[in-house]
């Protein structure tokens, strides 16, 4: 069985895409109600200089989306790497000074009396 997206150009439309890979009759289901859904799990953005998806980055897509490829991760970057800032630890506080939320007041021990013997 031949690869469909191989027949594709470098750049192709979402409906070229979706002939190739669902087939004419889904294809139009396909690009208005899968790809929105994929593009949140990492599916390619449309390239608006070359005004299409790249496809090698499509298929490399899909092998990693059914686990084809070990290694490749599919999912959308997060957000900036702030490499220089480390979580604190929280200093989780003593129970037996806490009761609930709120802490309890230090107590000071009375002062003893030593009796001379």
């Amino acid at each position: 069985m031949s690869d469909p997206l191989s027949k594709l150009p470098m750049f192709a439309t979402d409906r070229e895409i979706a002939i190739a890979i669902v087939g004419k009759e889904r294809a139009s289901m396909y690009v208005k109600a899968v790809i929105p859904q994929l593009e949140r799990k990492g599916f390619p953005r449309i390239d608006q200089l070359h005004d299409g998806r790249p496809v090698p980055l499509v298929r490399k897509f899909y092998d990693g989306y059914f686990g084809i490829t070990a290694g490749f991760a599919a999912v959308a970057p997060d957000g900036e790497e702030r490499l220089g800032e480390w979580k604190k630890s929280r200093r989780r506080p003593d129970k037996r000074t806490t009761v609930g939320r709120h802490r309890l007041p230090a107590t000071r021990a009375a002062p003893t009396e030593e009796t001379p013997e």
